[in-house]
């Protein structure tokens, strides 16, 4: 298949044999699987992986591949669509999903997020995206790779930095490392919490990260929370915070919403 990539879509097409095996050993599909490729442009995951599983579903936004793709695999099922304004539920899948891809480094952040909002309909997933985003999503507290993505990814899911991967068996060649990175979708540990206020004060406390949560969070939505606030110290910055941290700090803010102590979010 003669495409060449578009940069608009950001792509960039693995074109070596060794590292897409290496790639298929590590996603290990099964005949039981059902799985959902993000953009697999011409082909080069998509045909190791398809004969090996008992459905195989895809979401490619580059109408020129469409057609060619559809002939050379012809039980799966092609949904020519951008995977982020894509509905899960009208896709002609059963879910739970196994996700599989080589993703556009420049919406890598939208597309977790995305996955982690149908985390219900997915069993995990495994992704190329840029060797700096993969450090980050494991990075641990204390550190500048440490962030918004790190806590929330890793509230929802394990996550795993499974190999790096050189520019060299991309064409054309990024202009940055890569990494494939697996992530495993599970029951949160903290069943109670709400995981909505979870996720808005995680942002609320990153948005401006080099500040204390007291200044942070008293620049956001939550700003009537902080005099209510006595049994969490709120002179730490967010990256000094743990995933457990940020789960009593919810906690606490969503028992002052339940005792009406405080009467909305403003």
């Amino acid at each position: 298949m003669s495409v060449k990539p578009l940069k608009r879509f950001g792509q960039n097409y693995l074109k070596d044999k060794n590292t897409i095996e290496k790639i298929v050993r590590i996603i290990s599909p099964g005949e039981n699987d059902v799985v959902l490729e993000i953009g697999p442009g011409r082909g080069a995951l998509t045909q190791l992986v398809y004969p090996n599983v008992r459905k195989f579903c895809a979401v490619e936004i580059d109408t020129r591949v469409i057609e060619e793709l559809r002939k050379r695999f012809p039980e799966a099922v092609f949904v020519n669509s951008d995977f982020l304004a894509t509905d899960f539920s009208a896709l002609p899948c059963e879910f739970p999903v196994r996700v599989v891809g080589n993703i556009p480094y420049n919406i890598t952040a939208p597309i977790l997020f995305k996955l982690i909002e149908e985390r219900k309909k997915i069993k995990d997933a495994t992704l190329m995206v840029q060797l700096e985003v993969a450090e980050r999503l494991i990075a641990p507290p204390k550190t500048k790779s440490y962030g918004l993505l790190t806590v929330i990814l890793n509230y929802f899911a394990d996550v795993k930095l499974e190999f790096k991967i050189s520019p060299n068996v991309f064409y054309p060649k990024p202009k940055v490392n890569s990494a494939l990175i697996s992530v495993s979708f599970r029951q949160p540990k903290n069943k109670a919490i709400n995981e909505t206020l979870f996720i808005s004060v995680v942002k609320a406390a990153f948005s401006t990260r080099r500040k204390t949560l007291k200044n942070s969070l008293g620049n956001s939505i939550f700003k009537n929370c902080i005099k209510k606030i006595s049994e969490f110290d709120l002179t730490k910055r967010a990256e000094e915070l743990s995933v457990s941290d940020f789960v009593e700090l919810t906690n606490i803010i969503g028992g002052l919403y339940e005792r009406n102590e405080i009467s909305e979010h403003n």
